[in-house]
This record gives structure tokens, sequence and C-alpha cells, in this order.
């Protein structure tokens, strides 16, 4: 299975991430699976290519060429297959399009926007590929609690949460990864319109 991991570019946030992150990597590809990822240089997309590489993964990264031409971060050099794409927009569409999973690590403002992209996907049917958060010293602890209040105040259907699955334990983030998706819910079923 090719996993897509999202998840922050930034070369200064805490080792624990990162060490979390790598290790999540090679678990991953020990088990035989593969990365796209956003081809970034440092952080946790970074900390993820790493652990692929050590589990001797195939590793595309996917980063627009304005940021190699504005220097706009570092890129990973140990990838595979780099594909650089003129846009943000396409980076994101050739990442799902190469997904059989997805796995939002933490991260910023793009990471937030890829896992609500590719949830408002999942929601409007256009895949059915499982999405997990792996919620790393309860980074995501906040943004669970958004949802939950979102759901409960019926701006969010609260089925909602069977298309994604949030956790901080790395077993159970490969068990959900790996486990067959069940047949998916209609539109209707997921958003009211």
């Amino acid at each position: 299975m090719r996993i897509c991991v999202y998840g922050s570019a930034s070369p200064t946030i805490d080792n624990e991430y990162i060490k979390a992150t790598e290790i999540m990597g090679e678990a991953l590809a020990n088990r035989g699976h593969n990365l796209v990822f956003g081809g970034g240089g440092n952080g946790l997309m970074c900390a993820a290519a790493r652990g692929f590489k050590k589990g001797g993964a195939h590793i595309i990264g996917v980063i627009p060429d304005f940021f190699r031409n504005e220097s706009v971060e570092a890129i990973c050099d140990f990838c595979d297959k780099l594909i650089e794409p003129k846009t943000m927009r396409e980076r994101k569409a050739i990442m799902e399009e190469n997904a059989d999973a997805f796995i939002v690590t933490p991260g910023g403002i793009g990471t937030y926007e890829e896992f609500f992209e590719i949830l408002t996907s999942k929601q409007l049917c256009r895949h059915n590929k499982p999405i997990a958060i792996y919620n790393i010293n309860g980074f995501y602890n906040e943004l669970n609690a958004t949802m939950l209040s979102a759901m409960a105040k019926n701006f969010i259907k609260e089925n909602c949460k069977e298309l994604y699955f949030i956790t901080d334990n790395l077993d159970d983030l490969i068990k959900y990864i790996e486990t067959p998706v069940k047949k998916g819910r209609t539109i209707k079923e997921l958003k009211d319109g």
C-alpha cells in the first residue's frame, strides 16, 4: 500500500515529534508499505521519509518547483522519485492520486488544509481511503474537540466520525490503515445540503 503522510516541514519543532514520526515510517515500511509525501527535507516530512527509507520503502516526494526556485524550504534529497508540479493544488492532487491511505502527523496551516481537503473529498464520496490522525503528544486534542463540538451543534453530521480515525497509539494507527475499508456511505448520509 502507498501511504500519503502529511506533516510539518518546520526545522524547529520538538524532537519528540520527529522521533515518533520516524519510528512510524520505519514500522510502516517494515510491513511492506511505501510513501508519498510533500517532499520536504525538514520536520516531520523528512522524518517520515527517513523512517520509510530505513525500512526499505519506495518514496515519492511531491514538491512544487517554486519551492526550489524560490528557496522556500529544504527538499528531501533521497526520494526514489521527486515530482515537481507548478502549484500547491497540483501537489495535493498528485499525492491523493498516488495514495491508498492518508496519515496526518502534527503540522501547521498546510497540514490542516491537507487534512480538511482529503476529509471533505471523502465526505463527498470522491474516495473511500483510510484517513488516520496520528495524535502525537496530544497535538490534535483541540482539533478533535472542535470537530466533536461542531457535530454536537449540527454543523457536521455525527457520522462524519466514521470517516477518519484519531489515535496516539502506533499499533492502533497501523491496524486502522491496514484494515479493509467498509463500503462507503452516500453523500446524503454524510452531508446536509
